[in-house]
């Protein structure tokens, strides 16, 4: 019986088509392996958002086939789209499929190693990623995505909601929402729907405990769709949001069509209705022409902002892009400033956990590691409590009694 692995770059739809593969490919008999060394067949969904994640891709690849030499390797995502002879000519990779052909290479791997029986379910993540949308509809001068995933598609809100469903059957009690632009979602349906229309139908499904979303564009977030989220219990309150930069000249510059005003006006309003929600921000440092004034103009924001952490990224130039023949930042300064936002995100991020010492939460269980569980607050904390033998996915109440510097301390209750 072949076996599978599925190893994921970038973001979470990539992580969310993932999840799917690997449901299908049980269902045609072929075991879930985690370790891409040892399995038979080894899927790569790769990303190419920067230069690094480019680097990752290639050196996985190179490791599989040294420790795996007898693995079939399939290629497909953003970097494979971006450059698909890179890997069509690399002798260690069997095939590569576009983003658009992700379909065929489900069909190829379960028409080449798969079997009519079915093997016993084995979870592929403790949380079920969803992807409810593809693609962009935009052109951020540094963005490569709108090229290599295409314009703004959602999935019907009945697929959607029968996956979750049979999700539900399965055991999972938390769902995360996925896509490139969630804000975009239904726009393209006929006849249209959105997004709070979505989760008005997923709130009513019984058993599920808890829907997260992933990013969310500031640009497309109105009080309406900010009172929903807040409002229901059953929606995690966890924003993510991709801010970028704050700087009006830089912002001006990526072809984002915002100001800080409306940045300010969005954050500020979210903690209003939800006080408790751990919120974050994508934020690139080093775009061309961020001078010192751009950069202290965006720290002072994020400081003084309601944002409980960071994911800082390093400008990286994508072939193609508006962007990517302009002058960047030098990469001395550039690694400073990155220093510096990630060094406030620590801090925040501390400030904003050690108010929830002695707090109480129904967590998820996320893994087992070293005879402890680890699991995810609705408000995105990870905590560290003894084992209790519940199994990955299921509920704990927990509480928090002690916040450390890189992690949270706690006992099943």
């Amino acid at each position: 019986m072949r076996s599978f692995s599925i190893k994921s770059f970038g973001c979470r739809t990539n992580q969310a088509e993932a999840f799917q593969w690997a449901g299908r490919f049980q269902k045609h008999g072929l075991l879930l392996e985690e370790n891409s060394y040892k399995s038979d067949i080894v899927i790569i969904n790769s990303c190419t958002i920067t230069q690094r994640a480019d680097a990752d891709v290639r050196n996985f690849i190179r490791k599989v086939s040294r420790r795996n030499p007898g693995a079939r390797i399939i290629v497909t995502g953003c970097f494979a789209e971006r450059d698909p002879l890179l890997f069509m000519n690399d002798p260690q990779v069997w095939k590569v499929f576009l983003n658009k052909e992700k379909d065929d290479l489900q069909r190829v791997v379960i028409e080449d190693f798969g079997k009519k029986k079915p093997v016993k379910y084995r979870p592929f993540r403790s949380r079920a990623p969803v992807k409810i949308q593809d693609g962009c509809d935009f052109r951020c001068t540094f963005c490569i995505i709108p090229q290599v995933r295409g314009e703004s598609r959602s999935e019907s809100q009945g697929r959607i909601t029968g996956r979750v469903r049979d999700l539900v059957r399965k055991g999972y009690r938390e769902i995360v929402l996925t896509g490139i632009h969630l804000c975009l979602y239904g726009r393209d349906l006929e006849p249209a729907s959105s997004l709070p229309e979505l989760l008005s139908e997923l709130v009513t499904i019984k058993d599920l405990r808890y829907i997260r979303l992933s990013s969310l564009d500031p640009r497309f977030l109105d009080e309406e769709l900010i009172d929903f989220i807040a409002s229901h219990e059953k929606i995690c309150p966890h924003f993510h949001f991709s801010l970028q930069h704050t700087s009006g000249r830089i912002i001006e510059k990526m072809g984002r069509k915002i100001c800080s005003e409306k940045y300010k006006d969005v954050l500020e309003y979210t903690r209003e209705k939800s006080p408790d929600a751990s919120m974050g921000a994508d934020i690139i440092v080093g775009f061309p022409g961020e001078s010192g004034q751009d950069f202290d103009h965006l720290y002072a924001f994020l400081e003084k902002s309601p944002l409980t952490y960071l994911h800082v990224f390093s400008y990286s130039p994508r072939p193609g892009t508006a962007a990517a023949g302009l002058k960047g930042v030098d990469s001395k300064t550039e690694k400073k400033r990155s220093a510096l936002l990630r060094e406030l995100s620590r801090e925040k991020n501390l400030e904003f956990r050690k108010r929830f010492e002695n707090a109480v939460f129904d967590a998820v269980v996320i893994k087992e590691k070293n005879g402890k569980l680890h699991v995810l607050t609705p408000n995105y904390l990870k905590v560290v409590v003894p084992d209790s033998c519940r199994r990955r996915s299921s509920l704990a109440r927990v509480r928090i009694t002690k916040v450390k510097n890189q992690i949270n301390e706690g006992m099943i209750v």
